[in-house]
């Protein structure tokens, strides 16, 4: 069992490697405004964060992670090129995750940087690499921007790129999504139900007959939606040959190398994910002069999906040896967040990437090494 004493020990020595990778040491609020924040995070940590009310702030959150507080910091005034780190307690509900702890410390490091972002990419992935792949860490990577350029470039409405660029963040609804549009699934008796009664009589005498408009959304929204919805049905199904594609891609995984040898393969049949390929190929090449040998690293081309909304790029996380449980928190998580940047900078935006260390996980890991 680790105690609270080593866990403290294992982040002052992770905390020491980044302020000796040159980043400047930050805070961030404990409690924190909730309306911004919520609208950032995936729905798996706006699910488990703890919010209450202020009767003058209004509705708060106990800090669930650093680095959008961190960015919210930057984008008012940071330096351009920085790099922080930080170390304190994050909160989060953990009731459906068997035993975890909801209170844990967390170290991290955000480099932001414009001139060169693959080289960036590189950079923070051989820091957290160096100091946990010497304990037996297993490290994959990924890469969301070759998913959304390819989403991006589907020969569609805009309604249905949107659609899915929304829910890349949710593997099954994505899923779900791809299966429709690409006329893999018929759609539910539900589903076709509401549309022949859209389809069989006016908006707005429908609306009324359900009587008085109790939710947020106004009649004009609903009538709005409802016309979405009619256009949608009309939509020709996905292009076969890029649908294939987008299959194919999320089901890819490969040595690094070996996938980007695959993507070669494929970009001239979906050529707007040529930028997003170059991109992975300056990347790998950057890590190589770190000394990581991307013949050996693992990619798989979905990883990232399921943790934070803002990574928008390359990512990475590492797990302990062996650890193939479903519920495993890994024991750091990392990626690239440019949009992240934009939202928050109100018109500014600078390239940015980081990443996370659970340094109760590097304290267990170091026991049994």
């Amino acid at each position: 069992m680790t105690t609270r004493a080593e866990i403290r020990e294992e982040a002052d020595r992770l905390f020491a490697a980044f302020k000796a990778a040159g980043a400047t040491a930050v805070e961030a609020d404990t409690l924190l405004p909730a309306d911004t924040l919520l609208d950032l995070y995936g729905e798996d940590i706006r699910a488990r964060a703890y919010v209450t009310a202020d009767p003058l702030r209004g509705e708060m959150m106990l800090r669930p992670d650093f680095t959008v507080p961190v960015v919210q910091a930057h984008m008012q005034g940071g330096a351009d090129p920085a790099r922080y780190c930080y170390m304190g307690e994050v909160y989060r509900k953990q009731d459906h995750l068997g035993p975890r702890a909801s209170e844990y410390l967390q170290v991290g490091f955000e480099l932001f940087d414009r001139a060169e972002p693959q080289a960036a990419d590189a950079e923070v992935f051989a820091l957290f690499h160096s100091l946990l792949a010497p304990l037996g860490a297993r490290a994959l990577t990924g890469d969301i921007g070759i998913l959304m350029a390819a989403v991006n470039g589907l020969t569609t409405s805009p309604h249905r790129r949107a659609a899915l660029l929304r829910h890349i963040w949710r593997p099954a609804r994505f899923r779900n999504l791809l299966d429709r549009f690409s006329d893999r699934a018929a759609p539910t008796q539900a589903r076709t139900d509401m549309l022949n009664r859209l389809q069989s009589g006016d908006t707005a005498a429908l609306i009324a007959a359900t009587g008085p408009i109790t939710g947020l959304r106004t009649q004009a929204e609903i009538t709005q939606r409802a016309q979405t919805l009619l256009d949608d049905a009309q939509t020709p199904p996905l292009n076969a040959p890029e649908a294939a594609l987008l299959y194919d891609l999320l089901t890819l995984q490969a040595p690094a190398r070996a996938a980007l040898s695959h993507l070669r393969g494929i970009t001239p049949m979906l050529p707007a994910i040529e930028p997003a390929v170059d991109r992975f190929a300056t990347r790998l090449d950057a890590l190589e002069r770190h000394g990581i040998n991307p013949s050996d690293l693992a990619f798989q081309a979905s990883h990232g999906r399921s943790s934070m909304e803002y990574y928008d790029g390359f990512v990475f996380s590492f797990q302990g040896p062996g650890n193939g449980a479903a519920n495993a928190p890994p024991i750091a998580l990392g990626g690239r967040y440019d949009a992240l940047t934009a939202h928050l900078g109100q018109g500014r935006s600078i390239p940015a990437v980081g990443g996370i260390i659970r340094p109760g996980l590097v304290a267990a890991l170091r026991g049994i090494t």
